[in-house]
This record gives C-alpha cells, structure tokens and sequence, in this order.
C-alpha cells in the first residue's frame, strides 16, 4: 500500500511542510527510518535522531521548531500520539474476517445473533448468549450461558467467557482473555481443610474496553466486577471478585488488583503494581511500576511509589538517602565514638581530668 504524504496530512488532519507528492508506503522508527516510510517525534528525547534519521516524512507537534536543517518533510499535527493511532490504523495488516459464520462452529439454537457477525472455526455460542452487530468471534472462542455482547466487539482466538457476563460495544479482548472465572474464595473449616464459596455475582465490562492477552477478571462473589467504560488492561493483568475499575484508566502489565477494591477513573498504573484487597483508590493516581498499595488513596491525582507505596517524590528523596546508608552508617558510628569521647572527657569522674 502506498500513499502520499499529502494524503497521509488528510488522514491525521495536519499540514505539509515540504513535498507533499513524496510516495509513502509504511512507517518507521524515527532512528530506524528508511526512505519511503513516515516516522514520528512524540518523544523530545528522540529530536536527535530527526536531523540524521532516512525516513521520507516525520509527524510533528504543530508548534515544533527545528534546532537544524532536516530532510524529510514535516506533518504538523495538533497531537501526534492521536495521529499515530490513526496513521497506523490506515497501514495496518490485520484482516477483519468478512460476515461468515465457519460450519465448525457450534452456535445453540436459543442463542441471538445479528446477521452481519463472523464467527471463527470450533467457536461455542451457548443458549441464550446474545451477540450484537457488527461483532467478529475468531476461533476457539467460548460463550457461556445468557453471555451478552454489544456491537463491534472483536473476541481473538482462546477467549473465554463465562455464564452471564455482560460486554459493552467496542471492546477488543486479545487472546487468552478469561472473562468471569470464580475467584479465589475459600472458607477454612475447623479441620483446616478449605470449602470452595460459591460465585455468585457475574462480570459487567461497559464500552471501548481493552483487554490485553492471558488477563482475567474473576465475577463477583454475590455483587459484580466491574470495569467501567474506556479501560485498558495490558497483558498479564488480573482483576479480582467484585473490583471496580474506574472509567479511563490504564493498567500495564503483571499488575493486580485485590478483592473488592475500587480503583477511580483516569488512574494510570505501572508494571506489577498490587493493589490489596478492600481498598479505595482516588480518581487520577498514579502508581509507578512494582509498587505495592497497602491503604486508601483518598487524594485524588497522588503519585506513589514504594512498597509500601508512599508519596512519588517522597520516595525519591529516601531512596537518594538509601543509597548512601552505608556512608551514613559509617558516619553515625563516627560520631557516636566522638560523643563517648566527649562525654568521657567531660565527667567530673575522670580521674585524667584530677
């Protein structure tokens, strides 16, 4: 596929500085590039590579001022990572199956379907599941009982749905995803043995929800889980019974969330946070990667960091002590034998001092 640069500023919505005919036919790293492809400066640490990079053509931020001469034209864009979405969206390779449903398919007769869905091979659509317009289940995809799922949701191979779960519109879940397993609920017994808790509460997952690959979300013990509108979930990510997690916010991978916690919306959450069980998390935080969240986060927009996760630039500052303990230990016990010294000259008692 080949397109012009002209045609690509069209796209993004932005203006050519430069040849706006030059041919395009895929993108870039910015310090990878090679002529014929478009790249991208969303990054101020890689304006480097700007001035030496071979790519034909470069999105920019619309008020970017050069420091040098460069050669690929410029695409000014209002925001690049926005572009970026739509730039690749136009270049990408993955094919959406067309409206079929494969022979190899089991579809029960009391499920509802709409008639422009597709269906891959050795896929399980159980009675009463419901699956809205325009929706493509890919193969080896199973859907429990009284499953319900919106409008233009793609399900890749090996995802798992349990009974009565309910899906928004838009959602992408990547393969391996497992949508409603009980979660780890047990009761010890008086011979220390563990009695499985029953399951009761199912999965809710609104809107233009994301799911990355192996990530579960376990239903709900009576109540539900619940992933509110425009999440997005990396791979490895695990959501435990009756969570909530807030509208927008983002959870990268390994992370975990306890038990009946409810994380706010517009949070951000590193790499293999844990948040424990029962705990409320205020709209906006931000949690740096491998750190553990042990209480409440009841300042909305807080930035933590640490195990136990403790203010972001709290934790800076006693990790620039941490790194110097053993000085800092040398010197204390330095001024320790000092003190004893002084004190010693000082004592009336001292028989040096008669």
């Amino acid at each position: 596929m080949k397109i012009t640069t002209g045609e690509i500023a069209t796209i993004v919505e932005g203006t050519v500085e430069g040849d706006p005919d030059v041919m395009i036919h895929g993108p870039s790293p910015i310090d990878e590039g090679k002529p014929g492809t478009v790249s991208f400066l969303s990054n101020p640490k890689y304006e480097q590579f700007l001035y030496s990079t071979n790519a034909s053509a470069v999105l920019v931020h619309e008020d970017f001022s050069p420091l040098m001469k460069i050669n690929p034209s410029l695409i000014r864009v209002k925001d690049v990572g926005l572009s970026i979405a739509k730039l690749f969206e136009h270049f990408s390779t993955r094919k959406v199956p067309s409206h079929h449903i494969s022979d190899d398919a089991f579809i029960h007769e009391d499920a509802i379907i709409s008639p422009n869905i597709s269906v891959g091979m050795f896929s399980v659509i159980s009675k009463g599941a419901e699956i809205g317009a325009g929706s493509v289940i890919h193969s080896h995809v199973f859907l429990g009982e009284n499953v319900k799922i919106g409008k233009n949701v793609t399900l890749f191979p090996g995802v798992k749905i349990y009974n009565d779960c309910e899906i928004g519109d838009n959602c992408v879940f990547h393969s391996n995803v497992v949508i409603g397993s009980d979660g780890f609920g047990f009761s010890k017994d008086s011979s220390g043995n563990y009695e499985k808790i029953p399951h009761l509460g199912k999965v809710i997952i609104e809107s233009d929800v994301e799911i990355g690959s192996n990530s579960t979300v376990d239903r709900g013990t009576i109540g539900d889980t619940i992933i509110r509108k425009g999440v997005k979930l990396d791979n490895l990510v695990q959501i435990a019974h009756n969570a909530e997690i807030g509208e927008n916010t983002v959870m990268a991978a390994q992370s975990g969330v306890a038990g009946s916690s409810k994380v706010g919306k517009n949070c951000v959450i590193g790499g293999q946070v844990g948040i424990i069980g029962h705990l409320k998390i205020a709209d906006g935080t931000m949690i740096q990667g491998q750190s553990g969240v042990t209480r409440n986060v009841r300042k909305e927009n807080s930035k933590l960091y640490g195990t136990p996760a403790i203010s972001y630039q709290s934790y800076l500052k006693s990790y620039a002590h941490f790194r110097t303990l053993p000085d800092i230990a040398k010197e204390l016990a330095t001024l320790r034998k000092e003190i004893e010294r002084l004190k010693l000259i000082n004592n009336p008692q001292n028989p040096e001092k008669k």
